[in-house]
């Protein structure tokens, strides 16, 4: 709970910081001729993720397993931006709910679940008309869970938080209708889980792709 209520502030603080950003432009030109990208935003987005998690441990003995994980997700998100001539900036924050896994191992005991994901981002790109063409990156944050079928079968899920960096194309289909694509690269870092007396000690580092499709309201 303190590592969302911490991300909730950092995307208010960037919220303000562009905000301020807009106030400071006097009288610069603010959109080039055609669509202007300035606003709010609201909608959703859905795709596909894959990756590696890397389970490490010395508990009986060192092991590591790397289980690789795939799935897909749908989430939603909300934006704000400014526009400065043919620059766009601002600040996005998306949840999504996923269903990317795997396992590995002997018989494949060793699992990795990523449960939900989501990040706090700014945003920056370049506006043809219609069409913008941006990065974005950030905090990212993920409800990751560690599970063993071997033995005593337990499971455990634990929030990681690490950072996000990516590229998308947004388009333009109305003056408040925008679809568009995304590819992000995530790593969760690394969590560790302590022993107990059916766990397995370990620590589990995750990486992610993921590549989706985006459907927004501009307000």
């Amino acid at each position: 709970m303190r590592r969302l209520t911490l991300a909730s502030a950092g995307f208010l603080a960037l919220l303000s910081a562009s905000a301020g950003a807009a106030d400071l432009a006097g009288d610069l030109p603010m959109t080039a001729p055609g669509f202007d990208w300035t606003g709010y935003y609201a909608g959703m987005q859905a795709g596909y993720g894959w990756g590696r998690s890397e389970i490490t441990g010395d508990d009986g003995g060192p092991f590591s397993f790397k289980p690789d994980i795939d799935g897909g997700f749908v989430g939603g998100h909300v934006a704000g931006l400014w526009q400065f001539d043919q620059a766009v900036i601002g600040a996005e924050a998306d949840l999504n709910y996923a269903s990317i896994d795997g396992t590995a191992g002997p018989a494949n005991a060793f699992g990795t679940d990523i449960k939900w994901f989501g990040s706090i981002n700014a945003k920056a790109g370049y506006a043809m008309d219609r069409v913008l063409i941006y990065g974005i990156g950030g905090v990212a944050f993920a409800g990751i869970e560690t599970s063993q079928a071997a033995g005593t079968a337990f499971a455990r899920t634990r929030t990681s938080t690490g950072w996000t960096l990516g590229a998308g194309v947004d388009y333009a289909l109305t003056s408040n209708v925008v679809v568009g694509a995304q590819y992000r690269y995530y790593d969760f870092g690394k969590e560790h889980f302590d022993a107990s007396d059916t766990f397995t000690e370990r620590d589990q580092d995750v990486k992610l792709q993921t590549l989706g499709v985006n459907f927004s309201y501009k307000f």
